[in-house]
């Protein structure tokens, strides 16, 4: 099992920043791949960025592209999300995902999740 604690979300103005934090736990030498993904209310849970944890590889939602990124710090088991030029429509709930067999895919592929963090962007 892998805990997942996000942090570090918050109110912010459009085109302001703000920085995630995801701590992991617990079998963490068994993940291959981190993950955030976003909730917006009345809509589904959608794929924002992941990384690879071995290597560092990164994949990146088309409407995050050039304004968010993902890293990780493997010494400390935890994984960021550096969000820039932030824009209302990134309001929702981040969630922080991990697997120990996939690096990318839907949010049902994936085996472990926090809790979630609240993002507000005002326009």
């Amino acid at each position: 099992q892998v805990q997942l604690v996000e942090s570090g979300g918050g109110l912010v103005q459009a085109g302001g920043s703000l920085r995630l934090s995801c701590a992991a736990s617990g079998r963490t030498f068994s993940m291959f791949g981190m993950a955030w993904f976003r909730q917006a209310p009345g809509k589904e849970r959608e794929f924002v960025a992941a990384v690879r944890w071995s290597g560092g590889s990164t994949l990146y939602a088309d409407s995050v592209k050039g304004r968010f990124t993902i890293s990780r710090d493997i010494a400390k088991n935890m994984a960021y999300l550096q969000m820039n030029s932030l824009k209302p429509e990134d309001t929702a709930v981040y969630y922080c995902a991990a697997d120990p067999r996939l690096w990318t895919g839907p949010a049902a592929s994936w085996d472990y999740w926090g809790q979630g963090t609240q993002v507000t962007v005002s326009s």
